[in-house]
């Protein structure tokens, strides 16, 4: 089985390359976002409480987002292995994901990290919100989900590396050229 965490900021593409890997691998595409999105569209009361502390670019909490993977992966079968998407995204939830892993026999093979240089990320994200309309995409908020990143979502990379499962790509180019860089990586960890 291939499971792999794809990491970077708010703005890398990581949406993008996600649905890219999952055909090429036939992975099962876990996308934390798209999950809460879904809940707030239905007007759950999880997805009311989410969309409260989504739309003021914090983090949901370890216990939320562990229990969205946790029932999403005991849902799934028929596919080559797992791509997270926006998890793990604090140290908490990494060491939940290693340990749940471990236990099916299939640990995590790696954390990938799409590289995009911060005015870049800006520019793609306030261009995103014109397009998508999307709440989360506004200015202040997009700085608030920045600092959130650096301040909780950044160690993960660290606990990957002492691992020596962490790999990064250049996310500045066309998405032919970071879904490339992606391959080659997944090519030398299967």
């Amino acid at each position: 089985m291939l499971n792999i965490a794809l990491f970077g900021p708010p703005g890398a593409g990581k949406g993008t390359q996600a649905k890219k890997m999952v055909e090429k691998y036939n992975l099962a595409h876990l996308s934390t976002g798209d999950m809460i999105r879904k809940e707030i569209a239905a007007g759950s009361e999880f997805g009311k409480m989410a969309a409260g502390i989504i739309n003021k670019g914090e983090l949901l909490s370890d216990e939320f987002v562990v229990a969205l993977i946790e029932n999403s992966i005991a849902h799934i079968d028929g596919v080559n292995g797992f791509l997270f998407d926006g998890f793990p995204r604090t140290v908490a939830q990494a060491e939940i994901l290693d340990e749940m892993l471990v236990k099916t026999g299939h640990p995590l093979n790696a954390l990938i990290s799409i590289e995009v240089p911060h005015d870049e990320l800006m520019r793609r994200m306030l261009e995103r919100a014109k397009i998508e309309g999307r709440a989360d995409d506004n200015e202040t908020v997009i700085e608030n989900r920045f600092r959130e990143y650096q301040a909780k979502t950044l160690p993960v990379a660290d606990h990957y590396k002492a691992l020596k499962k962490c790999y990064s790509v250049d996310g500045h180019g066309t998405v032919e050229d970071v879904f490339k860089s992606l391959t080659e990586i997944i090519e030398k960890i299967k």
